[in-house]
């Protein structure tokens, strides 16, 4: 049981660590290491604390393997799993949405020719790749995520060792240039900590656990903790906070971070590990969740009596993403609006599904600590940052960018 259970805390490590880490730079720019690493730990300690909501919910789930829907529909009938099965759909078109306008960012530079739509041509061509690969069926996508997961932590390794020498503590100690900015990134940042999506798959892996799917949360939310940390840590302490701001206001991309990583550096090779590490994460992420979605569509399918076959679901799924990333660019902004639903995917619904579940089953032998206090103030801080968006929109917060 502990070589699953490690396993499991990986499969968890793995689902975090991604495209979602790559905007952190570009969001704390303004708000100084400090208050980010403040805000890294505070928004690890809340969706850990709702991750541990699930596995208390799951003591009484009709199957090892039953779904977040299932789940919502134990305790709100429909109702809760037509919600919670659009929300779920909205998530994944979101993120795949951020990450195609990722790729495409990426690609651009290497496409010479047509120059006017440089970006427009590489998210095709990043969509198409992947479109393609996603077709293929699972057992290729998982050894092709396999391969690229172990390269993604070379180059993250390679990338840090060479950034750490370089770091200078005065840049450290930069404080925010607005204190509310902290709350406008808590969406962005909240997207960093998704891997809700995996408790099904490993609960019944782990044949229903508790103690050890526990453990598993736990190690596996504290890997991406102390890899967000040190990615905070090298970004922050190579650029003055000025400097920093400056770059991101003029290219607030991904390729606005490799340009500034090369331009302060002097060091083509910490850009082109920026850049390959960049490449390789949003390609995980990206299939990852692109498999989550043609299963969530055949499954919806099914139970409509619909007949399908691959290359359809992935027209269904692969379709909406090339629209929304070609005629909406902003890769943080989409972002956001996916961390938005996820307020209700990864806080909302885990402390609603506890709270009728303690209702119900009130003498569990595994229950959260905190009581009812725990799930009122997380339910008031999960409703906060769901507004941020707007609230941004409307300017009553101050802009990332």
């Amino acid at each position: 049981m502990q070589s699953k259970t490690f396993g499991s805390s990986l499969i968890v490590a793995g689902t975090t660590i991604g495209a979602g880490m790559l905007a952190m730079p570009l969001t704390s720019a303004q708000m100084g290491f400090t208050y980010t690493i403040a805000l890294l730990i505070a928004l690890w300690g809340l969706l850990a604390f709702s991750a541990l909501l699930f596995v208390e919910v799951y003591q009484k789930a009709p199957r090892p393997n039953a779904g977040i829907a299932t789940l919502a529909e134990q305790y709100f009938g429909l109702p809760g799993r037509i919600i919670t099965t659009i929300a779920s759909l909205l998530l994944m078109y979101a993120l795949l949405s951020a990450y195609a306008i990722g790729g495409g960012n990426l690609l651009s530079p290497f496409i010479t020719f047509f120059s006017s739509y440089q970006e427009s041509i590489g998210i095709i061509c990043f969509l198409t790749i992947l479109a393609i690969t996603t077709l293929m069926g699972t057992k290729v996508v998982d050894n092709f995520t396999c391969g690229l997961f172990i390269l993604k932590l070379i180059a993250f390794a390679a990338m840090v060792f060479m950034m750490f020498t370089l770091v200078k503590v005065q840049y450290l100690k930069a404080m925010p240039l607005n204190y509310w900015l902290i709350l406008s990134a808590s969406p962005i940042f909240f997207t960093s900590y998704g891997f809700h999506v995996v408790i099904p798959t490993i609960n019944n892996y782990l044949n229903n656990d508790i103690r050890h799917l526990r453990k598993a949360i736990l190690i596996g939310t504290a890997i991406p903790l102390f890899a967000y940390i040190l990615w905070e840590f090298v970004t922050h302490g190579i650029f003055s906070q000025s400097e920093f701001v400056q770059i991101i206001r003029q290219d607030p991309t991904l390729n606005g971070l490799v340009e500034a990583s090369y331009r302060v550096t002097g060091s083509a090779i910490i850009g082109y590990a920026i850049q390959l590490f960049s490449a390789f994460a949003l390609v995980t992420s990206f299939l990852g969740v692109a498999l989550s979605l043609v299963d969530c569509l055949d499954d919806l399918l099914d139970r409509k009596a619909i007949k399908t076959n691959r290359f359809c679901l992935t027209l269904l799924a692969f379709s909406p993403v090339l629209i929304i990333s070609l005629f909406y660019r902003n890769f943080l902004d989409v972002l956001t609006y996916a961390g938005q639903i996820f307020v209700y995917y990864g806080l909302l619904l885990p402390i609603g599904l506890a709270w009728m579940f303690r209702k119900k089953y009130p003498h569990m032998p595994y229950r959260v600590l905190g009581g009812k206090l725990s799930l009122i103030s997380a339910f008031i801080v999960g409703v906060i940052i769901f507004t941020v968006p707007w609230l941004m929109q409307y300017h009553y917060l101050p802009s990332l960018h």
